[in-house]
């Protein structure tokens, strides 16, 4: 299969009429003669910007005579030097491989210092070889070059995809034959291409391995990736995270368990809870008013203490075996908190036979050194001498891969190692015996991306433009926020330039910024490309000011002019620097936010700024942007609701039943819809998760208290005063009954 990767000459006489001008012509025509595209380039430019243009080429040609090398002073080699060296070190930092040449006429490899010339692949002097000979030279490497490129499974697939055989396998339409039969077919066709279709096959195709055995490419690929991300095992999976999780949990967890869990974890965490039968000890994060989710304290880790919350347990007390089979973490919150995972694991190293570090929001923290020990498995970590580490990551939240891309991670214990034949039917259990091909390549190509120094450069380029959101939102706070701005949750110290120390994104005992209270010094920190905006309205004390603007009217003006977010809050909302994240990306949220203070200052009415929202809800049309922030924002005052969020997320929830017995519960029917008023002291059937934030706030088998209970009635109240802006409750059901809803959760039949 072809792929479009041009060789770059610059050359500032490329275009001029000069012996020089026809001598790199010459070079040009004879390469395009062998059938490889040229790119001719007469600057520089900006060296970072154009070494950025590696990812494209398959060769740099430069030449060392140019007046761009030439100062005009005496220094003039000198000044080659210096711009030589600057060029070679900004391709060398993202591309260790791409060749190289440099050509002159003048000059020779004699006035090139060795530094610069080891990362060369030739020196071309013009006019002593043909230009049809040189050309050879330089596709032999280009293309030796390229061959490198393509990890082993997706190197398979692009070769399946092109050799033109006829499928009579599933699925049934046959590499993209069949869309082409109808018409709407043939938009679909058109619309995701032939190479996708061609390379969407079944797992009957022998040469591309098999993901459900881990044979062939894919084997190969999973151990290369295993390789970059310094795992010693490391499992692709095409069905996401969710998935991901509950493939560890069924290998290691039985009914009657005792597992320890983050009680602010995934909601797939609490399904594995529910389908293995165990009986889950939590351990509780802290919170802030915003909204925004804290660490788990390192008491909280400590064995005795672990012990102590076992035999408080009406359920874990009475199992057969006390020592917990799996602790699991969620490292990296929403908002980007981190633990340090060397502590986690000294303390706990052979107390729990399990460590798994939830780091769906983390895969990038291996391949830069700032992250050092807050992240599960890496180079250089020790290992537990007892306990085994597992990691499961979304590649495609931070890395390249496609929607649903996850891996599993696995670091051995000095005395126990995985058994892959045993972990392999919990594997099994949960994958699909049709994956999709395209996702199993993006994982593959998503770790190939992040092999040094590629993928070094990629996160320090997410951390460089995460950084310079902040400074630009600070900048705009300081020249144009005498009434109002949005802040970025963060330290309050942000260095001028750079990323500063590690020690700067430390959550620290004391700081008012964070709201977490008191914390233990060295044990949490921010991820800097993880951005919470805090809209104006509330303080981190869960002091409400007299006028607001709730975040949900702010992302949704933002969604309605090109700009979609990824979670917000009632005061926040959130925004993630991942490596596809540019300067015109959130140079636009940037401007669009200027535009919404604009707009608010003004009180522009919503028929104008928000004709979607008002198409839908014409009842707010009269109505200006102050007047409906307003609005919600007395609404929230007068509930107190970020107080009563926080204290209802910290309130003690009390197991009533194993979360799977209350889910049998569910499954025979043996539940009652129970109306909000009445649920105090009932027992849920079904999870109950409030978005925002999206964690889980009750499991099956848990009672209701009266401040969940208040919070249901606050959203009641909200949903019947604001259509449109709605309070969604995973597990809340709304039902209409004389032209009003009323709302009830599915409990366990008293």
């Amino acid at each position: 299969m072809k792929f479009r990767f041009p060789i770059v000459i610059i050359d500032e006489d490329f275009r001029s009429e000069n012996a020089s001008g026809f001598g790199i012509r010459a070079l040009a025509k004879a390469i395009e003669d062998e059938g490889v595209e040229v790119m001719g380039v007469t600057s520089y430019g900006d060296l970072s910007t154009f070494a950025q243009q590696q990812s494209r080429a398959s060769a740099f040609i430069l030449s060392i005579d140019d007046e761009e090398f030439n100062s005009g002073v005496p220094e003039e080699e000198l000044h080659v030097v210096r711009q030589l060296r600057a060029f070679v070190e900004e391709i060398r930092f993202r591309n260790a491989d791409i060749p190289l040449f440099l050509y002159g006429e003048t000059r020779t490899s004699s006035h090139i210092p060795n530094d610069v010339l080891k990362e060369l692949h030739g020196f071309i002097h013009m006019f002593e070889d043909t230009p049809e000979f040189v050309a050879r030279h330089i596709i032999r490497e280009s293309k030796a070059y390229l061959d490198t490129l393509a990890p082993p499974f997706f190197r398979a697939l692009t070769g399946y995809a092109a050799d033109g055989s006829y499928s009579w396998h599933c699925p049934g339409h046959s590499g993209g034959v069949a869309f082409l039969k109808s018409p709407v077919g043939q938009m679909f066709h058109q619309f995701f291409g032939e190479n996708l279709l061609r390379a969407d096959v079944c797992n009957a195709v022998e040469e591309l391995g098999q993901l459900l055995d881990h044979t062939g490419p894919v084997a190969a690929s999973e151990r290369n990736a295993a390789r970059i991300f310094h795992a010693d095992h490391l499992y692709f999976v095409t069905n996401g995270t969710s998935t991901s999780n509950k493939m560890v949990w069924h290998s290691v967890v039985a009914p009657g368990d005792i597992v320890v869990v983050d009680r602010n974890c995934h909601k797939s965490i609490l399904h594995a809870i529910i389908m293995t039968g165990a009986i889950p000890v939590f351990l509780t994060p802290t919170r802030n008013h915003f909204g925004i989710i804290g660490p788990i304290p390192l008491d909280e880790f400590k064995p005795e203490n672990i012990k102590k919350k076992i035999e408080a347990h009406p359920y874990a007390r009475e199992a057969a075996v006390k020592k917990p089979r799996v602790l699991t973490i969620t490292q990296s919150t929403y908002d980007g908190v981190l633990y340090n995972v060397e502590t986690i694991k000294e303390l706990l190293d052979g107390e729990i036979e399990t460590l798994h570090f939830d780091e769906a929001w983390l895969p990038h923290a291996a391949f830069h050194e700032f992250y050092g020990d807050y992240h599960a498995i890496g180079e250089g970590r020790p290992r537990c001498r007892e306990s085994m580490v597992f990691s499961t990551q979304s590649t495609h939240k931070l890395l390249a891969g496609l929607s649903q891309a996850s891996q599993i991670l696995v670091q051995d214990a000095q005395t126990r190692k995985l058994d892959r034949d045993i972990f392999n039917e919990s594997y099994l259990m949960h994958s699909s015996t049709s994956p999709q091909y395209a996702i199993i390549a993006s994982c593959d190509v998503a770790a190939a991306m992040m092999e040094p120094p590629g993928g070094t450069a990629l996160v320090d380029e997410s951390l460089a433009e995460a950084l310079n959101f902040r400074r630009a939102m600070r900048k705009v706070d300081a020249e144009w926020g005498a009434d109002w701005w949005f802040k970025v949750w963060g330290p309050d110290y942000l260095p001028e330039e750079g990323l500063g120390k590690r020690e700067d994104w430390m959550i620290q005992n004391g700081d008012r910024w964070h709201g977490f209270g008191n914390v233990a010094h060295g044990f949490n920190m921010l991820d800097p490309i993880k951005a919470t905006i805090i809209t104006p309205g509330l303080d981190v004390d869960g002091e409400f000011a007299e006028t607001g603007i709730p975040a949900n009217i702010v992302t949704r003006y933002l969604a309605e002019h090109g700009v979609v977010v990824e979670k917000t809050g009632l005061y926040s909302f959130f925004i993630m620097f991942t490596i596809g994240i540019t300067k015109g990306r959130w140079n636009t949220l940037v401007t669009a936010l200027q535009q919404f203070k604009d707009d608010y200052d003004r009180n522009q009415p919503l028929w104008r700024i928000l004709p979607e929202f008002i198409a839908h809800h014409p009842q707010y049309e009269r109505m200006g942007l102050k007047d409906l922030c307003s609005r919600l924002h007395d609404l929230y005052k007068r509930y107190d609701v970020a107080r009563l969020t926080t204290e209802m997320y910290l309130s003690d929830m009390v197991p009533a039943m194993r979360p799977a017995d209350a889910w049998a519960k569910m499954a025979h029917r043996q539940i009652e819809r129970v109306p909000i008023d009445a649920l105090e002291g009932r027992i849920t059937a079904s999870l109950v998760t409030p978005y925002p934030p999206g964690i889980p706030l009750l499991i099956p088998g848990e009672r209701f208290n009266r401040t969940i209970v208040d919070y249901l009635r606050f959203a009641r109240e909200f949903n019947e005063q604001l259509p449109g802006f709605e309070t969604d409750i995973h597990g809340l059901v709304a039902e209409d009954i004389d032209g009003k809803k009323h709302y009830y959760i599915d409990c366990v039949k008293d």
